[in-house]
């Protein structure tokens, strides 16, 4: 899926990591419309590469922009498959990737599930329009709002009022965010949960709602998702390269993630919330799903895959939601496509069934470029992305001595603490609240993370000793004095309040699109005014005047324009020197 480029309301490093990683940088999960940046098509021969220029695209992106370590492209058409493909499983494992090589593919997975549950609705066993509850174990809740229940088709349709993620992730490890999310927890945040919107009002990307979904269609059949989706789904398209639990043989030919500096990470589970992204595939399995899609092939799903794209919800534009895909509106027809994305692959799969087309990219790296742009181009004549340059960088070992003289605690922000500390070899940073995540030294002084682009300088004295941390992170330069044991930072100040009417501020209350799938909610409570961004959790703000609002653990400030009556029509989010229009939406 495609990562959102919205600003993080965050403090500091380590609170860009959690979001990130609980947000699928969570960017898994990630997965906006990929359809929705699609140019409009030219006619089919005159927009799809020949396999040369498509190995000329993958030579560029692979051995000069260095975006994954390996990338396989997968094309059908009505004179039949192919492959090309470039690049390798790791440095340290020079097997060339091909269209075996089994990659994460993140939010595709959900088409699976969109699938799985047209299938159901065939075969007579559930209604879309069936309540989530009554899927779920005895016993289980799920919330309601002004009497209206979740039903799957708003799962399926991201229109459920679910959030982007629950908000009691432990996040053990931020490279595999949900491997420690277990039913148990699930269950308790669905007792508490209160929506925020009507079921069935908007589309809000949720991989909540998709992994929610795939637990309840799997209820419904007896079994677990993996072992429903592979007897209802995979086996019949003849898909045995996908799964979730690998075999010995999938196993080795399963392709190490890596990171945007091509540093391995490693693979994700989801073992809750697989329906939203927990499949592993590859470019020839995919191909086989596409060909059942296009009718090149017989097979037993497809009404199911017809029934899978009837029911349509609006995103935004030109783009719906069907169940499990998104679909594009061009002048030419109809684009279906998802994207995905964990902290170590990237993925497109999309088809067009007026030219009989369908696109596969795999990447084993969470390269900034992403694939989508190569995915669309295919079937579009979308325009290709120039790549960024980034820096590939080394981590080299230090004499413990050195390193110890960088552990301690450090002052980031108001409230805010940045933990160094020693185990062996690795270094470890975290940040109050959050949890540790490793740094790698580029020099004595200079080290890096793997999860995203930000480097920490120490200033280190005669004697050894660290008396300071620079964090550099998107183009700012943020500075972190030692602390002195046992000292604690100084508390974040309170802003200036002007004081508002209850009026003035129920004004201001509503939801602002900073994205189709990211969301800005103002509330009130008591007087008081809260923001909550898609996935992350709820901040105070302060007004400034009857139009703007600051955050205390962030600088940044949203100035609102109101309507003829009033009241916020939309707003302007200001951080990190970007400005960051958002429409009021309902």
């Amino acid at each position: 899926m495609r990562k959102v480029a919205v600003a993080a309301l965050s403090v500091g490093l380590f609170r860009r990591l959690a979001i990130a990683a609980a947000a699928l940088l969570v960017a898994l999960l990630v997965a906006m419309p990929a359809a929705a940046q699609t140019a409009s098509p030219s006619a089919a021969a005159e927009t799809r590469l020949s396999d040369a220029a498509i190995r000329q695209v993958l030579v560029q992106r692979v051995d000069v922009d260095k975006q994954a370590a390996g990338i396989v492209v997968g094309v059908i058409d009505a004179k039949g498959r192919r492959v090309i493909a470039r690049g390798v499983f790791d440095a340290a494992d020079p097997r060339p990737v091909d269209g075996q090589t089994l990659f994460e593919i993140g939010s595709v997975t959900k088409a699976f599930t969109g699938l799985l549950l047209a299938d159901m609705v065939r075969r007579g066993e559930v209604t879309l329009d069936e309540p989530l509850v009554k899927l779920l174990p005895a016993g289980s809740v799920a919330p309601e709002r002004n009497g209206k229940a979740i039903t799957l088709i708003d799962l399926a349709t991201h229109t459920s009022g679910l959030p982007r993620l629950p908000d009691n992730m432990p996040m053990t490890d931020p490279l595999n965010p949900y491997a420690d999310y277990g039913p148990d927890l699930l269950d308790a945040f669905l007792r508490r949960y209160s929506l925020t919107r009507d079921v069935g009002a908007a589309y809000e990307y949720s991989n909540l709602g998709a992994g929610l979904l795939g637990r309840a269609l799997a209820q419904r059949a007896g079994g677990d998702y993996e072992t429903v989706l592979r007897k209802r789904v995979l086996a019949p398209l003849g898909m045995s390269s996908t799964a979730i639990a690998l075999s010995p043989a999938l196993e080795a030919r399963f392709s190490p993630g890596h990171t945007a500096d091509l540093a391995t990470t490693p693979h994700w589970d989801l073992p809750t919330l697989a329906g939203a992204g927990g499949l592993r595939s590859s470019a020839d399995d995919l191909l086989k799903l596409l060909a059942a899609e296009l009718g090149y092939v017989d097979t037993p799903l497809r009404a199911a895959m017809v029934g899978q794209l009837d029911p349509r919800r609006p995103v935004g534009g030109d783009v719906q939601v069907a169940l499990g895909w998104h679909v594009a509106a061009t002048p030419k027809g109809e684009i279906v496509s998802h994207g995905g994305g964990t902290m170590g692959f990237q993925t497109f799969v999309g088809f067009d069934q007026t030219s009989g087309v369908g696109v596969v990219v795999l990447s084993n790296a969470s390269g900034a470029m992403g694939v989508e742009d190569l995915g669309l181009h295919l079937l579009t004549g979308a325009p290709l992305k120039t790549a960024p340059k980034v820096k590939v960088r080394e981590a080299k070992t230090l004499p413990p001595i050195v390193l110890d003289g960088l552990t301690g605690r450090y002052a980031l922000g108001p409230g805010a603490v940045m933990a160094i500390t020693r185990e062996g070899q690795r270094m470890f940073g975290q940040l109050t609240g959050q949890p540790r995540i490793e740094i790698f030294a580029e020099g004595p002084t200079a080290f890096f993370t793997r999860v995203v682009d930000a480097q920490l300088t120490f200033t280190v004295g005669a004697d050894g000793r660290a008396s300071s941390v620079t964090l550099h992170q998107n183009g700012q330069n943020t500075p972190a004095p030692r602390l002195a044991e046992g000292a604690e930072p100084p508390a974040a100040p309170t802003p200036k309040v002007v004081a508002l009417s209850p009026q003035a501020l129920d004004a201001l209350v509503g939801r602002y699109a900073l994205a189709p799938a990211m969301i800005l909610e103002v509330t009130r409570r008591e007087g008081r005014l809260f923001a909550q961004l898609t996935g992350q959790p709820v901040f105070e703000v302060f007004p400034q005047s009857p139009t703007e609002v600051v955050w205390a653990v962030v600088p940044a400030r949203a100035q609102f324009v109101l309507g003829a009556d009033g009241k916020a029509i939309s707003l302007v989010l200001h951080q990190n020197g970007r400005a960051l229009p958002a429409p009021r939406v309902p």
